[in-house]
């Protein structure tokens, strides 16, 4: 019988996104199919780095621009950063698969699904590209996102906490904004995409909100706090508003822990003054 994790492995290095696509369908189905083991294997190898192609280049996140939905672009431009951050939460899903190891099955059900839907999330987004005369690669992009996944990955409470619960729950907050954006601009195969990225997102981080706290409970620690000082170890900064407070409650973050967030709103100080 083959291996979960080996597939996971062979998803995160691959390089070439189309490939690394039809190889999480094909070890989804498998996984789906009860044809995977899962409660032996290797120790996991030190992977800091998933496969990638030399385009698009990464640049700093200050180099990167404003992008103008007026033009067509800067339409272009947006929907390659969106389509980045997709390829590279399938990176991350397969990277919770592989590293971490004696989980309960449900947690390794959670990180394959999260594979399969940020891979259609990416492929929507890509033939968008593809249909305005670009594609993935036509413009750089920024690594933040998979460095704080290095920055955690000896410690799964902190992916889970921070690289889900922070960086990607930042997508329960901007892309219905986003998403009004593209509507302004009667873009209906982005209203279709975006919409499905907003309802599949509130999933992917109630799962990281469940495993965290699910760390949490085993070293007999309160999640609210946990969270608190994970903020303060990791970010620099606290992160700017304005918070979707209803998307984050059904991802099961407490009112303790949205109270948190706003009241270190950096935005909202600066609106005091």
């Amino acid at each position: 019988m083959k291996n979960l994790y080996d597939l996971a492995k062979e998803c995160f290095l691959t390089a070439d996104p189309e490939l690394k696509m039809a190889l999480t369908d094909e070890a989804a189905g498998q996984w789906q199919s009860n044809s995977l083991e899962w409660q032996e294997g290797e120790a996991p190898l030190l992977l800091n780095e998933p496969g990638r192609l030399e385009k698009p280049e990464i640049v700093m996140p200050r180099d990167l621009g404003k992008r103008k939905l007026t033009k067509e672009e800067g339409r272009a431009a947006l929907i390659h950063s969106l389509a980045h951050i997709e390829l590279t939460a399938v990176n991350l899903a397969w990277d919770a698969v592989y590293r971490y190891r004696d989980m309960p099955v449900e947690y390794y059900q959670d990180w394959v699904q999260c594979a399969t839907e940020e891979a259609g999330h990416f492929r929507m987004l890509r033939q968008r590209l593809q249909g305005m005369g670009y594609d993935y690669g036509s413009f750089p992009a920024h690594n933040e996102l998979w460095k704080m996944a290095v920055t955690t990955g000896d410690d799964l409470t902190a992916r889970m906490g921070i690289v889900h619960r922070v960086f990607e729950a930042r997508a329960l907050d901007v892309v219905p904004t986003t998403l009004k954006r593209f509507e302004s601009q009667n873009d209906k195969d982005m209203i279709r995409v975006l919409t499905i990225i907003c309802n599949d997102e509130v999933g992917h981080v109630s799962s990281a909100t469940h495993w965290f706290r699910h760390r949490c409970e085993q070293a007999q620690q309160d999640p609210d706090q946990t969270f608190f000082y994970m903020m303060n170890k990791y970010l620099s900064k606290p992160i700017a508003g304005p918070f979707n407070r209803l998307a984050r409650l059904q991802a099961g973050f407490s009112e303790e822990e949205l109270d948190f967030l706003e009241a270190n709103d950096p935005r909202a100080e600066h609106n005091k003054k």
